[in-house]
């Protein structure tokens, strides 16, 4: 079943208080080197069918109108190809 993913994050000039508290957390646990964080939504749609130019045009009307507040932030949509299980790796 094909699934497309929807990533949502904040536009550059929105603050994003999240990803500044990511941020001041890190180097009191120990990391050290991140310049800076961001932090938003990622939505995994499994979708039922062929995914075609206009299923992908649907995923975009979904993801502008109930999935991203467009005002605030952008989203791109992808399509993710499985990958094949790697024999004797762990899950």
């Amino acid at each position: 079943m094909p699934r497309v993913v929807v990533d949502v994050m904040p536009k550059p000039e929105i603050l994003d208080p999240q990803g500044k508290a990511v941020l001041g957390a890190l180097p009191r646990l120990g990391f050290s080197g991140v310049a800076d964080v961001r932090q938003g939504k990622r939505f995994e749609l499994e979708i039922e069918g062929e995914l075609t130019e206009q299923v992908l045009g649907e995923v975009r009307q979904m993801a502008e109108t109930l999935l991203s507040n467009p005002v605030i932030e952008d989203f791109t949509v992808s399509v993710e190809t499985p990958v094949a299980p790697v024999p004797g790796a762990g899950a």
